[in-house]
Parts: C-alpha cells; structure tokens; sequence
C-alpha cells in the first residue's frame, strides 16, 4: 500500500496555523506528518483547542514552555492501525532518569504500525559555540542504538530535523562552515556511522547529486538567495530500499525556517 509521509520542524505550531497549515495539509493529505519543535505545552494545546479534522493526534511537549516539542499526525482514511506507541525510549529507557534518558525536550516519538515502526526526532542543536556537541553525540549514540533494537523486531522509518548536513553537497558554504554547529566532523562522523548500520538516506539514495536545501537562517536573506543546508530527513532500514517510491524537498512551501520534506514508499 502506498503512503505518503511529510516530515517538518514548523517552528512553532501556533505560528504556522497562521501561515497556511491547514491549507497544506488539505492540499498535500499525507497519511502520516511528523512535526518538530511544535513549541506548545500540553495545557496550552487544550486551552488553543488545536485539533486536526480526520487526523489522530499524537503529542509530545517539552517540559518547557515553548520549547521543542513533537507531533504525529495519522489520517484516519489511510486504515493504518497504531499497535502502540510512545514518548522518549518507552522500554528501551534506562534505569539513570537522566535528562537524555528521561526527554524533557519532547524529542523522540515512536509509532508501532503494523509493518514498521516510524519515529518522529529533533535531534539537539549544538549551539554556535558547540557547547552541546557533547549531548548531541550521547544523543546520537542513544537513538541510533534504539533504531538498531527495534529493528530486530521489524523495519523503522526515522524521520526528523537531524541537525546536522552529512556531506558538503548538503549546505551551500561547507568550507566556511567546517567548525559550525551542524556540521562539525564530530557530528557528520556520528551521522555518517549510522548510515553504514544497513540505513538509508531516502532522498540522498534517489537524488545522489541533486542540491536542495530544508533549512535556511531568517538573516542576510538566506532562503531567497537559497543560502540553506539540507538537515531533515527520512532514513529506512536497507530491508525497505526497494519500497521506496518518491523522495522529495518541499521548498516551495512557507510558514518556518524549515521546508517541509516527503516521502512516498509502499507498504
């Protein structure tokens, strides 16, 4: 069965019903849309009375107000049956009640469908002065070890704002970007281990030279200059390689920093 899915850090949930998302939804009808960084906590979201017509809701906030955050949306006509779900590491937490283990941020949502399992990421930003490069390698660590767990059990589709630009094709100024948070060697090296384990870059394997972009700063005019790095992603298990039909980057489409990304694969 084919189904459509659109991943997209929207920068704020609030923001970006104000730009058009119901309209793209109603346009685009994805069976499943993985957001980040909705930017809402839980009480909040009640009180704006956010609701989605013909999609089941699946959120995740950050103990922070407006911070982060995470959304799964499912449409109801695309029969898919959720088996289970859950928020952070579910069994897979570890005894430490650390704030990695824990996630406070609201960055990690897991679906069990039938067929396969989706998680929906945000991966940490490093900050300029790379002060959380060491959490976003534990975190790197942690969750591509989680990926390689369920898989055991059947294939994942892990989709999300990655923060990170895996090769130099996927920014437009890699040199002057070489020690900048997003593309440090240490993060490319952790993305690009995890891409060796039997994982693929949906878009990457079916647009091996094509430059597109998912992100660009709101400074200097960057996105209509297309000044950008690609750093949102749908990654699958090897076992799905030949399932996948489309890859794309929606960066025709406003309303945050980021452009919405889509796959097409048939399960």
């Amino acid at each position: 069965m084919p189904l459509t899915l659109i991943s997209w850090n929207i920068n704020g949930i609030r923001a970006v019903l104000k730009k058009g998302f119901l309209e793209f939804l109603k346009k685009y009808q994805p069976d499943i849309i993985a957001l980040q960084e909705i930017k809402i906590a839980e009480k909040d979201r009640f009180d704006a009375k956010l609701n989605f017509p013909n999609y089941t809701e699946i959120w995740h906030s950050a103990e922070r107000p407006g911070y982060s955050g995470t959304a799964i949306l499912i449409r109801e006509k695309s029969n898919l049956t959720i088996i289970n779900h859950w928020n952070g590491f579910g069994k897979f937490s570890t005894p430490d009640q650390s704030a990695l283990n824990k996630d406070p941020e609201g960055r990690i949502q897991t679906i069990e469908f039938e067929k396969f399992f989706l998680i929906n990421a945000y991966f940490p930003n490093t900050r300029h002065d790379l002060s959380r490069l060491d959490f976003k390698i534990k975190f790197n660590n942690k969750i591509f070890a989680y990926v390689k767990k369920l898989e055991k059990k059947k294939p994942v589709i892990i989709t999300g704002d990655f923060n990170v630009a895996h090769r130099e094709i996927d920014l437009a100024n890699p040199k002057e970007n070489e020690k900048s948070a997003g593309f440090t060697i240490e993060e490319r090296t952790s993305f690009d281990k995890f891409l060796k384990k039997d994982m693929i870059d949906t878009f990457r394997e079916l647009n091996p030279k094509k430059i597109q972009y998912t992100w660009w700063t709101y400074r200097f005019g960057a996105r209509r200059r297309n000044i950008g790095w690609r750093i949102d992603y749908f990654i699958v298990s090897k076992i799905l390689k030949k399932k996948i039909i489309k890859a794309e980057i929606l960066d025709q489409v406003m309303g945050s920093d980021h452009c919405p990304i889509k796959l097409k694969i048939d399960l």
